[in-house]
């Protein structure tokens, strides 16, 4: 489970165990979303393999509909994964618009 600027107890919130004590704090949170990515017309394959080498990208997944690739990133926090998308995924070519999906 992850949070932004929280600190709880999960097990005194009655939501399960967590390895390693139960406890989630600011110090160990991490920012994490998923980017849906529409791609230029023949651009899908190029941006994907420009994205699985970032260091924030955990995941690439080429998919169908009305966006071409999602991502999985997890950064320190929100203000960076911000800074993430504005400085290393709207400037790459090809990338004609993202959406990106905070997880709570």
């Amino acid at each position: 489970m992850r949070g932004i600027g929280w600190c709880f107890d999960i097990a005194h919130a009655g939501l399960g165990h967590v390895a390693g004590g139960g406890r989630i704090t600011k110090e160990s949170m991490a920012a994490k979303c998923y980017i849906l990515i529409e791609t230029a017309v023949g651009n899908t394959r190029n941006v994907a393999t420009a994205v699985k080498a970032l260091a924030e990208v955990k995941s690439v997944d080429l998919v169908t509909g009305p966006y071409d690739i999602i991502l999985v990133v997890e950064a320190q926090d929100l203000h960076s994964i911000g800074e993430f998308v504005i400085a290393k995924v709207h400037t790459l070519p090809g990338v004609n618009r993202t959406v990106t999906c905070m997880t709570v």
